[in-house]
C-alpha cells in the first residue's frame, strides 16, 4: 500500500459504491492515493461437501477479484486524475480495516453494507472499528454527494477538540466553505445557576477552544454556535444542512461517550450527511 492512501472499504452493495465515490472526491481533493480494499469470509460446506472446498474457495477469490477490478474501473472513469489500486483479502472486516488505519491518512466506510462488511455500523464490527481505529475515519451517509452547506465541528475542549478542529479546518479549506464550531449543553435548573451565567461560561469555553485557530487558517469563514441541548440531536440537525460534520473520537462534558454511547450510536444512525471521526494516530 501506498503510504499514507486514503483507504476504503467495499463489499459490492450500494452504500459501500456510494463510500468509494465519496473516498474518490476525498483523493482528488487531497492528490492522495486511493485504496480500494474488499474484506470477504464465506462459509464452507458441510462435510458431505468436503471435497468441494477448495473450488467453492478459488470462486470466492475469483468473485472478490473481479468485484474489486468492476469498482476500480468505475473509479477511473468517474474520477479520473485518481490514483486508485484495489485488494481482495479473504479476512474479517474489522481487523483487516483496524490494520490498514494505522497506515492510511484516512479510512472510508459505508453506513451498511452486504457480504463481508455486512452490519458494519450496527453490530461488532462497527464498535470495533469506530473504537479502535489508529487514525481518522469516515463513515459516509446520508447526503453524500452534497456539495453546498458549511462544514460542522464539534468542540467541547476535551483532548480530541484539537484533531477534530484540525480536520474540520482543513475540510472546510479544501472545499473552499464555512465552518460552524458547536458546542452543545444542557442547562441546569435556573435554581441552582442562573442561565445566562451558564451560558456566559459555555461561551467563553468555546472561544478558548477556538484561540489561534482564525489565524492559522483566514481564509477559511468561521462561525460559532452555542447550542442548548443534547448534543446527539444537535449534530444531528446540523447534519442536515451540512456537507461534513466532524467530531473527536472521545470527549466529555457535552460530548461524553461519543464513539462508545448512545450520543455515539445515535449520530452514526441518523446524521444526514458524512461523519468525520478525529481519531488520533498512535506514536510510534
Amino acid at each position: 500500500m501506498t503510504a499514507a492512501s486514503i483507504v476504503v472499504g467495499y463489499d459490492g452493495s450500494i452504500e459501500a459504491r456510494e463510500a468509494v465515490d465519496w473516498a474518490a472526491v476525498e483523493a482528488a481533493r487531497s492528490a492522495t492515493p486511493l485504496l480500494i480494499v474488499y474484506a470477504y469470509q464465506f462459509a464452507w460446506p458441510s462435510a458431505h461437501y468436503e471435497g468441494d472446498s477448495a473450488v467453492i474457495a478459488v470462486e470466492a477469490e475469483e468473485r472478490a477479484e473481479r468485484t474489486v477490478g468492476e469498482v476500480v474501473e468505475h473509479v477511473r472513469k468517474h474520477h479520473p486524475g485518481v490514483s486508485v489500486t484495489g485488494t481482495s483479502v479473504h479476512a474479517a472486516p474489522a481487523p483487516t480495516l483496524l490494520d490498514l488505519t494505522e497506515y492510511s491518512r484516512l479510512l472510508v466506510v459505508g453506513n451498511r453494507g452486504a457480504g463481508g462488511m455486512a452490519n458494519l455500523l450496527l453490530g461488532s464490527v462497527s464498535q470495533q472499528v469506530a473504537t479502535h481505529a489508529r487514525g481518522p475515519m469516515a463513515v459516509v451517509r446520508g447526503r453524500a454527494t452534497a456539495t453546498d452547506g458549511p462544514v460542522v465541528v464539534g468542540v467541547d475542549g476535551s483532548p480530541s477538540t484539537d484533531a477534530a478542529l484540525t480536520l474540520a479546518f482543513e475540510a472546510a479549506a479544501a472545499r473552499g466553505t464555512e465552518l460552524i464550531a458547536i458546542r452543545a449543553f444542557a442547562p441546569p435548573s435556573p435554581v441552582v445557576v442562573p442561565l445566562s451565567a451558564v451560558e456566559a461560561a459555555e461561551r467563553e469555553a468555546l472561544e478558548s477552544s477556538l484561540g489561534g485557530w482564525r489565524e492559522r487558517y483566514p481564509d477559511v469563514k468561521l462561525e460559532t454556535l452555542l447550542a442548548r441541548g443534547r448534543p446527539a440531536r444537535v449534530l444531528v440537525e446540523a447534519s442536515h444542512t451540512a456537507q461534513l460534520v466532524v467530531v473527536g473520537s472521545r470527549g466529555h462534558g457535552g460530548f461524553a461517550g461519543l464513539l462508545l454511547g448512545s450520543v455515539g450510536q445515535h449520530l452514526m444512525h441518523h446524521a444526514e450527511c458524512p461523519i468525520l471521526i478525529a481519531h488520533q494516530p498512535q506514536a510510534a
